[in-house]
């Protein structure tokens, strides 16, 4: 059986053998994009997980993960298996106070709402395209000031709640928001109860970016769109307290961290 090497630089996970090679960060809300032999069989943690025409793969830590990933790779008879650590974060606690009462603890009447809007982001999710889109180097959806952080937990109103699963960017209503890279459309919504103004855009095998509270939705559902197309405007429609862009990175059910993805400063 073959070593994998795993080189560990400023939480960079760089690793590389004959069979397999990791780009990431393994870190808690981290992407890792891994390429193996096209023709491979791959399971991840035991469970079978769909490989692009390429030999492409992911997988990511989810915010309270703190249990290594394994990995299997069944090439030409052989199995071969590597294990990925995970690092932990310190999350900081956002106090966000201002916010509608209803917003923070829904009347009864708008649980049907909530309901169908979660059946619809669900069925966003739950495309299996396959497209290599996401092997395109994500840029900033939007440009201003980073306002909140993924993981990070909150307190509404006085309220603990459940931590935040997106990164928030600030700025003036009718800020321009584009495709921080090219798929397809799966949601374009505009008046979602928590939400607001909502689109989720597919990336392929599972890969989906979400962008909330938006003033304006400018993407038709199942429209095909590149990297850098406006896509919206930011607002602060849905629960919010001031204008800002709720971005939000999933693996299929996995919340993951879309800071981690894209340059530390915006460059566009």
């Amino acid at each position: 059986m073959k070593i994998l090497l795993l080189l560990l630089l400023s939480n960079t996970i760089y690793a590389e053998d004959y069979f397999l090679n990791l780009k990431g960060k393994p870190t808690q809300g981290g992407l890792i994009i891994a390429h193996t032999n096209d023709s491979a069989t791959v399971k991840v943690n035991g469970q079978s997980t769909n490989i692009s025409e390429d030999g492409y793969f992911m997988f990511g830590f989810g915010r309270f993960d703190d249990k290594d990933i394994k990995l299997a790779i069944h090439f030409q008879g052989i199995t071969y298996k590597a294990t990925i650590p995970v690092t932990t974060r310190d999350f900081p606690t956002e106090v966000i106070n201002g916010l509608p009462a209803s917003k923070v603890n829904p009347p009864t009447e708008v649980y049907t709402q909530i309901k169908n809007d979660n059946i619809k982001v669900a069925k966003a999710r739950a495309f299996m395209y396959e497209s290599e889109d996401f092997l395109q180097t994500f840029i900033w959806p939007s440009i201003g000031r980073v306002s909140g952080a993924y993981g990070s937990r909150r307190i509404l109103n006085g309220e603990p709640k459940r931590p935040h699963y997106g990164m928030d960017i600030a700025n003036i209503k009718g800020t321009e928001v584009i495709a921080p890279a090219g798929g397809i459309v799966r949601l374009s919504e505009t008046g979602m109860y928590y939400t607001g103004g909502t689109i989720i855009i597919d990336h392929g095998y599972g890969l989906s970016t979400t962008f909330m509270h938006l003033s304006q939705v400018n993407v038709k559902l199942g429209t095909r769109i590149s990297q850098g197309d406006k896509i919206g405007e930011i607002g602060m429609t849905g629960r919010a307290t001031g204008p800002h862009l709720d971005w939000r990175l999933n693996l299929n059910k996995t919340r993951l961290d879309p800071q981690l993805i894209i340059a530390p400063e915006y460059d566009g």
